[in-house]
């Protein structure tokens, strides 16, 4: 059976927000896309893992030439930035897009290729839970190079059209790491600094002192909701909880 055209969920929840997932996704990799929509133009928070191509399963996306923000240069966030016409990120993440970020869909591949400290925890071999397609093979998977069309820094402003999204830098998971925070709602996009499960901050370029000092600005950030890059959607409480165990830890 061909799934390709079932590969992504679409979530709407108000607001001109639409959250799309990729369910047939393995944990490590199963990440979150925001289709926000403007009066004047749409956004997309981070665009998957491209196993299926968006502009293929899910074409209304593009009807209205969407920007692409990436959170960061991680395969399961940059894997369909290549479809749009216009993409933005970090300055600090756009020499790795531009380059091709290290993908594979072999767990013990990408473990390596990364840098990931299992801790001795088995990897699955796939990281899909089922193929696309009759005939797709997971060695062909790789992620395109992407040139970054606008280079954003800490308080640049991306007005859509009666809404408008604040950057800021949050690094520590990777050096480029940025959110986005709709001020109006205190709706903050948060990709992989924080979501509600175990954080990554081990990798060969994150930084466990820039992640600190994330924390502390997340833990008195006025925000009402977080949408983040991987897992359920939550609220101030709980980035509060999240942040302070963090630092908690990080402390020992």
């Amino acid at each position: 059976m061909d799934t390709r055209y079932e590969w992504y969920e679409q979530r709407p929840l108000g607001g001109g927000v639409v959250r799309i997932s990729e369910p047939r996704v393995r944990a490590l990799l199963s990440a979150n896309l925001w289709w926000l929509r403007g009066t004047d133009r749409d956004l997309v928070v981070d665009t998957g893992l491209g196993v299926v191509a968006l502009r293929q399963a899910v074409p209304e996306l593009f009807e209205r030439d969407p920007l692409a923000v990436l959170t960061h240069a991680h395969l399961d966030h940059v894997g369909g930035a290549h479809e749009f016409r216009e993409t933005a990120a970090h300055t600090a993440a756009a020499p790795a897009l531009a380059a091709g970020v290290p993908a594979s869909l072999n767990g013990p591949e990408l473990v390596a290729l990364l840098g990931i400290d299992t801790a001795g925890e088995a990897v699955p071999d796939l990281l899909l839970k089922s193929l696309p397609h009759p005939g797709y093979d997971p060695r062909t998977y790789r992620v395109e190079p992407v040139t970054v069309t606008r280079t954003l820094t800490d308080g640049d402003r991306i007005d859509l059209g009666g809404r408008t999204l604040t950057v800021l830098h949050l690094p520590g998971h990777t050096p480029g790491c940025l959110a986005l925070l709709e001020e109006r709602t205190g709706t903050l996009y948060s990709g992989d600094i924080v979501y509600d499960g175990q954080l990554i901050d081990d990798l060969p370029d994150s930084d466990r002192a820039a992640y600190r000092r994330t924390m502390q600005l997340l833990a008195d950030l006025d925000v009402t909701t977080v949408h983040p890059g991987h897992g359920p959607s939550f609220d101030r409480a709980r980035l509060r909880e999240l942040a302070a165990a963090y630092l908690r830890l990080s402390d020992c």
